[in-house]
């Protein structure tokens, strides 16, 4: 599964999970990415887009 908005690019983030005794260990962050049918071009397509693009309306959804 592709793991990146197709609208946007926004994508996984790294970083650390710290403990109380400040132990760092990696961790990752995905976005919260739906698979809804939009209008690209003139035709409906499948793809992958994050909530934040969805709300705000960037997209166009083919119903």
């Amino acid at each position: 599964m592709s793991k990146v908005c197709a609208i946007c690019g926004k994508g996984k983030q790294t970083g650390f999970s710290i403990s109380h005794s400040h132990i760092k260990t990696k961790r990752s962050w995905s976005p919260n990415l739906q698979r809804i049918k939009v209008i690209m071009g003139k035709a409906p397509k499948r793809v992958y887009v994050c909530t934040r693009c969805l709300r705000s309306g960037k997209v166009q959804r083919a119903h």
